[in-house]
């Protein structure tokens, strides 16, 4: 296994490039840059992390075209996420914009999605999450989820915790663009510490939402 070097500054660019030349001609050029500026730094900081966050997983270049009215064949973004749990967990996230790191989970299956509301309407778990929410929005993150726009049937519209109630899935996020510690090995720990930041989120999520 490769040791972790850091996110080299050509994984960004690399995808400045992509976004003018999204072809398969063009990436089989390019599949060589692909894994040695993306594919494997990233690989080798989901191992060095998988300890303290989960095992990783980085997702796959193509994009799902079946459905789409956009043809372009490969995805702009690198996203890569670690969890101890199904579809709960952090994620992580490489374009030409830079970096990005997040955590929580998107996925509302209907018995997923009622436990999420009985557990937000409940005082004591709900009060639990209303305050980890606040203390990750002040930590700078954007808290972020597919919401209703209003509160679901079945609930007062004056809940005291009707935001959250909205949301059909949870998490929350924050672009660094390209911090100055991205391309050298304390970007391991710089993502590890964000991370924990977001750990109370995504705790509370497996305990009270998991699919």
């Amino acid at each position: 296994m490769t040791t972790f070097q850091g996110i080299p500054a050509g994984a960004f660019a690399f995808y400045a490039e992509l976004e003018h030349n999204n072809n398969r001609e063009w990436w089989l050029e390019h599949k060589d840059t692909y894994d040695s500026l993306v594919r494997n730094p990233v690989t080798a900081l989901l191992a060095e992390l998988e300890p303290r966050f989960g095992p990783g997983k980085v997702f796959r270049p193509n994009r799902d075209i079946r459905f789409s009215l956009d043809k372009s064949p490969y995805k702009t973004a690198q996203g890569a996420f670690a969890s101890a749990q199904e579809g709960v967990g952090y994620y992580l996230q490489i374009s030409a914009d830079g970096l990005l790191v997040g955590g929580g989970y998107h996925s509302h299956a209907p018995a997923q999605l009622v436990r999420f509301r009985n557990s937000v309407d409940a005082s004591g778990t709900g009060e639990s999450l209303r305050h980890i929410v606040d203390g990750v929005a002040a930590a700078g993150f954007a808290v972020e989820g597919e919401k209703l726009k209003t509160v679901p049937r079945g609930f007062d519209k004056d809940h005291p915790r009707a935001e959250l109630l909205k949301h059909k899935s949870l998490s929350a996020g924050m672009e660094l663009g390209q911090p100055e510690w991205v391309d050298s090995p304390a970007a391991a720990q710089e993502i590890a510490a964000l991370w924990d930041r977001l750990r109370p989120l995504v705790e509370w999520v497996g305990r009270h939402a998991a699919p």
